[in-house]
Order: C-alpha cells, then structure tokens, then sequence
C-alpha cells in the first residue's frame, strides 16, 4: 500500500504483503493494478493511493472475484528518517461487511537498508509484521517480510523502477501453514504528481 518518494529518488513502493511506514508524498497518487493466487486475496485489483498531507494518506482497492471495495489509512506519528513510526487500519471492506484492521508499524530507514517491525489485529487475533529492505541504487531493490499466523506468508520479491514514475515489484509467497504452499503475486504501478513540491519541473530540476 506505502510508497517512498524523495526529490532525488525514483518511487519505491513497500514490500508485497505488509504496509510499511513511510507515507506517500502530499500531492502524489500512484495506480497500481495487481495480479495474485487465489489463495492470497482478490486475484485482480486495481488500487488507488493518495497523499494528502505530510503525515496522512488513504487507499481504495477495487476487487473483480469477488466484487469489493477496500479501504486502508495511514497516519505518521515519526515522519523524519531514520525513525518512522505509523498507525493506521487496512483491509476495510464495507461491501463484504468486513471490519477495518488497526496495525501499528515502527521502521528504521538508511540509504540502501529499511528494517521494519509492527503488529495489526485482524479479526479476533493480533499478527506480528516484520520486514526487511535493500536499495542497491534508484532501480533495483530486494525485500523480504513476513506476518504471523497460518493464513499468511513469508514473501521474497523485488522491486524495479522502470522509470521514474512507472514500476514492477513480483514476489513470491511462502505459506506459513504446514504445507508451505507457493503463490505469485506481480504489481505494476504509476505514480502522478498531483501538486506539492515533488511535482513538474521542480522534480526534474532537483534530480538535475
């Protein structure tokens, strides 16, 4: 859902399965269409995400099989790296009857490292999040996380910025549960500069 944007960086979404807890730059809205098993959720969505302010952004999912619309926010509570802290609710699906799930993630960011720890309540259980980040340069970066629970995974994948606005980020699911099942997942996703800062000319003349 999260997405990294700097003045001297191409866009970097978060990882495959757990939100992190960077926010989207005030301005930017990033459209995404993701493909996925059956067994991880929705096997087609689209997703909307949209920065509002310095500390605030919001997501709206459209699933096809089964028809939904999914909900998710995010709040900065420490926005100023190395610390990030957020807290937010995801997975809010009024069309299903389906009630939103708070989470809580804290991260420590470098330049080429993100390590990422946390924990959401979905349902009648609390589930652990933890992650793990390596940025070799504007391109290329690898990922790894996990989420508790036997109905979850631990995913390794990678993210490409093809451009400074388009990117690819596939990975692949590893089942918690005794069989330890695989899934695909690919996401593609353009980011438009809406207003603020990060926006037009002044992008281009700070990566200059």
């Amino acid at each position: 859902m999260m997405a990294l944007l700097s003045s001297a960086r191409a866009t970097t979404k978060g990882l495959s399965q757990i939100v992190t807890p960077e926010l989207q730059n005030a301005g930017d809205l990033s459209l995404s269409f993701q493909a996925q098993s059956e067994r991880i959720a929705n096997p087609y969505e689209l997703q909307a995400e949209m920065g509002l302010t310095s500390w605030a952004e919001f997501a709206i999912f459209r699933g096809f099989k089964p028809d939904d619309w999914i909900f998710s926010t995010e709040f900065g509570l420490l926005t100023k790296e190395p610390y990030l802290l957020s807290v937010g609710f995801l997975n809010w699906s009024p069309h299903l009857d389906v009630d939103p799930q708070p989470y809580i993630e804290a991260g420590y960011y470098t330049e080429h490292q993100k390590f990422i720890v946390g924990a959401i309540h979905a349902g009648y259980k609390n589930e652990a999040i933890l992650g793990y980040a390596y940025d070799f340069n504007r391109t290329w970066r690898v990922q790894i996380d996990w989420l508790s629970g036997a109905e979850n995974s631990l995913t390794i994948g990678f993210t490409c910025n093809i451009s400074r606005d388009f990117q690819m980020n596939p990975a692949l699911y590893i089942n918690n549960g005794p069989g330890h099942d695989l899934f695909g997942y690919v996401v593609f996703s353009y980011t438009f500069h809406l207003w603020g800062k990060t926006g037009g000319k002044e992008l281009e003349k700070s990566e200059k």
